[in-house]
């Protein structure tokens, strides 16, 4: 099997996280748009995106606890490690008893009630603190970068506003241009009312 740097955790969150939310979004769309000539289609989504999505999470969590191990990492760095790692289980143990009360909904062909709702709703916003903390190990304690990009100070010269930079001269020349043909149509009239 080919290696996924740094681990696969990373791969298959995005799709816990995408199909949850879209799951989340389909529930509240059934109680928005009640009695609608879409709520078949709606209901099937939101179920499956729900189940697939937990399945991903559970995928998730499993590669998640193998990147816990495995990541190198300073103390700081472990702390939030850690804190992320409790949010996430506190997620998927809501999101698969979420999952086993649809299950059970959905063999009785029972519309799904306001407290299912709110309790999905709730756990999308698990959903979203957990995201933000895993995205927080990557990007402000650099976990799992294998390589950051050094700041260059010589033989780096290049301008990052180099067309903002021609476009500042051309409405330089524009406005020069304006200029000289305003200084002309005064001269112009200065003449023609001597001339008269």
């Amino acid at each position: 099997m080919f290696e996924v740097i740094p681990n696969w955790h990373p791969l298959f969150v995005h799709f816990s996280i995408a199909l949850l939310s879209m799951s989340t979004v389909f529930f509240i769309m059934l109680k928005v748009t009640k009695n609608s000539f879409y709520q078949e289609q709606l209901t099937t989504l939101a179920y499956w995106n729900l189940w697939l999505g937990t399945s991903f999470a559970v995928v998730t969590a499993i590669a998640g606890w193998f990147a816990y191990n495995s990541v190198a990492h300073d103390t700081p760095s472990h702390e939030a490690m850690t804190d992320h790692r409790n949010w996430a289980l506190i997620t998927l143990f809501v999101f698969v008893s979420i999952s086993l009360w649809s299950i059970n909904q959905y063999r009785r062909m029972k519309e799904s009630s306001n407290t299912f709702t709110f309790i999905i709703v709730m756990a999308f916003v698990l959903l979203v603190s957990t995201g933000w903390r895993g995205s927080e190990l990557v990007y402000r304690y650099g976990l799992g970068v294998m390589s950051i990009p050094k700041a260059e100070s010589d033989g780096h010269t290049h301008e990052h506003t180099t067309i903002d930079h021609h476009m500042d001269e051309s409405n330089l020349d524009n406005a020069a241009g304006h200029e000289k043909a305003d200084v002309t149509k005064k001269d112009d009239h200065s003449n023609h009312s001597h001339t008269h």
